[in-house]
């Protein structure tokens, strides 16, 4: 259950992350985030947790069965 939990979360990370770093880097416009290198490193970082999470959690799934 849990790691099921934490695949949701890193995917949800996963699209805002990406969405974030979409908008710093000024494909995406109309925020305050637009053209924003803070949000581009912002929206990278949140991208990576969310693709550990998913990693993470997928190994404690195939240790289980």
């Amino acid at each position: 259950m849990r790691s099921k939990v934490l695949v949701g979360i890193g995917v949800i990370a996963i699209l805002l992350g990406g969405l974030w770093t979409l908008q710093g880097a000024g494909v995406i416009g109309g925020s305050f985030m637009s053209g924003s290198k803070t949000w581009l490193v912002i929206g990278l970082v949140v991208a990576i947790v969310g693709i550990v999470l998913i990693f993470e959690a997928s190994r404690a799934l195939r240790k289980r069965t």
